[in-house]
C-alpha cells in the first residue's frame, strides 16, 4: 500500500515526528510512505487544511496513493475538506480504538488526526498505536464479528451513494480557485512522487495544466 502524509500549516512543525512514527510502524508491514509536506513550519509552500483535502483527492482519485494520513489542530477541518471531494472517505481518528473501528467498519481511504487538541505527553506513542491498529492486517472485515455482513453491505451502499452525489474530480479542479489549487500541488516533492505513481492520465494532464 502507498500511504501519503499531508500536514497543514498550523501543525507543520510536527511533520517529522508524524512521518518517522508512521514509517516505523508501516514499513515493516510492507507499506510505502510518501511525505507530501509541509515539511516544517518554515516550509515556503504553505498548505491550509482545505488544500490538504484538494491534495488528498488528487492523490487518491489518480491512484498515486492508496491511503492518506492528514489532520489539523482539531482534525475536524481536514476531515471535512477531504470529504468534500469524490473518491475520498475520511474518518476523524484520535486514538487506537478509532483507528481500528474506522478501518474495520468504514474502511475508508483517509484519516484526519487532531495534532493540537490532546496532543501532549506520549503523543508519539498514541500515534504509533493508531497506525498499528489501522494498517496491520486486512481492513474492512467488519466489527463486531456478528455484524460483519451488514457492515460490509453498508460500506458498499456508501460507495454507491458517493458516486451519485459527487461530480468528476477534473471538472471540480477546473472550477476551483486556481491559485488555491496550484498551492496544493506545489510542494517540494509533489511532482517527483505524484507523476511517478499516478495511474490516471486525465488527472495527470489536469495537474500539469495547473503547474504550467
Amino acid at each position: 500500500m502507498k500511504i501519503a502524509l499531508i500536514t497543514e500549516n498550523s501543525q507543520a512543525a510536527k511533520n517529522e515526528l508524524i512521518f518517522n512514527t508512521l514509517k516505523t510502524v508501516v514499513e515493516p508491514l510492507g507499506h510505502e510512505v510518501f511525505n507530501y509536506g509541509m515539511y516544517s513550519a518554515e516550509d515556503p509552500n504553505s498548505l491550509t487544511y482545505v488544500q490538504n483535502g484538494i491534495l488528498a483527492a488528487i492523490l487518491l482519485n489518480s491512484g498515486a496513493v492508496d491511503f492518506v494520513v492528514t489532520g489539523c489542530g482539531t482534525g475536524e477541518g481536514a476531515m471535512l475538506a477531504c470529504n468534500s471531494f469524490p473518491g475520498v472517505i475520511c474518518g476523524h481518528v484520535q486514538d487506537p480504538t478509532d483507528a481500528f473501528l474506522f478501518g474495520q467498519i468504514n474502511n475508508g481511504n483517509a484519516i484526519a488526526i487532531p495534532y493540537a487538541k490532546g496532543f501532549g505527553w506520549g503523543a508519539e506513542l498514541n500515534l504509533g498505536y493508531m497506525f498499528e491498529k489501522l494498517f496491520t492486517g486486512e481492513r474492512g472485515e467488519g466489527y463486531p464479528a456478528e455484524r460483519a455482513v451488514p457492515i460490509k453491505r453498508n460500506k458498499l451502499i456508501l460507495d454507491a451513494v458517493k458516486k451519485v452525489t459527487y461530480r468528476n474530480l477534473v471538472d471540480i479542479m477546473a472550477d476551483l480557485d486556481q491559485d488555491l489549487l496550484k498551492g496544493a500541488v506545489s510542494g517540494e516533492k509533489f511532482q517527483e512522487y505524484f507523476f511517478a505513481n499516478c495511474q490516471d492520465e486525465t488527472i495527470a494532464a489536469a495537474v500539469r495544466k495547473v503547474l504550467a
